[in-house]
């Protein structure tokens, strides 16, 4: 099968699915880590609810504003050595990312599917109209009309937008590699986008966890940001 430098040499079509573990190197946690966001909370996952969201916005606001967004985050290697890849001529790279963090464009990545939305990406549930996330910030009530801002997230009760799910499936069907970097690949259905891959595909995985996938793969248990530093 060979190594991965190896693998993603020869390869035409490349598709990455990343998780929170290749945000943490750049300083913003993970959800269910010993440090995660997660740890010691009563019920996160109903402050990420859209039931939290619509009938108490201001506890979904605060925990959301105090907790989640990381402005002055850095891209750290990984980011860039899959921006860099991408930018190599006749490779066609797709990330498809489960973070919501913006750092795979920061880096200068242009082929990224968001598969659970972007902080940076706002706007008024009232009048529809496109907040810069800065101005969410300062507050989550619209100037213009009064109504409530959200970040263009997927909340917990709240289902996958279509063009995030088809732009991950046209990637994985046509893969001819597919690295999972940074997750446990647990989560249905990001972890189910492998089950959709063509025949032949080579898959790697690096995680310090290990993973144990149903199929044909190779797994690199060690610090991702090494691994791709060395790249």
């Amino acid at each position: 099968m060979g190594t991965l430098a190896e693998s993603l040499a020869s390869s035409e079509r490349i598709v990455f699915l990343t998780g929170a573990g290749v945000s943490v190197p750049s300083g913003i946690p993970d959800y269910r880590s010993k440090n995660g966001l997660y740890t010691g909370r009563e019920n996160p996952e109903y402050l990420l609810s859209a039931t939290c969201l619509r009938n108490e916005p201001d506890k979904f606001y605060t925990f959301v504003r105090d907790n989640m967004y990381y402005p002055d985050a850095e891209p750290n290697a990984i980011h860039e050595k899959m921006a860099e890849i991408e930018r190599r001529a006749g490779k066609q790279v797709t990330v498809v990312t489960q973070n919501i963090d913006g750092l795979h464009e920061k880096a200068g990545s242009r082929n990224v599917v968001e598969f659970h939305g972007s902080l940076y990406r706002c706007h008024c549930q009232k009048c529809g109209m496109t907040v810069r996330s800065e101005q969410y910030l300062e507050s989550d009530k619209h100037e213009n009309c009064g109504g409530i801002i959200r970040p263009e997230v997927v909340l917990y009760e709240e289902n996958l937008p279509e063009d995030a799910i088809n732009g991950a499936l046209a990637a994985i069907t046509k893969a001819d590699l597919i690295v999972i970097v940074g997750t446990s690949f647990k989560v249905s259905p990001f972890c189910n986008l492998t089950d959709y891959r063509k025949r032949g595909s080579t898959v790697f995985a690096v995680n310090q966890e290990l993973l144990r996938l149903p199929f044909q793969y190779t797994m690199i248990q060690d610090d991702a940001v090494s691994i791709f530093k060395e790249l």
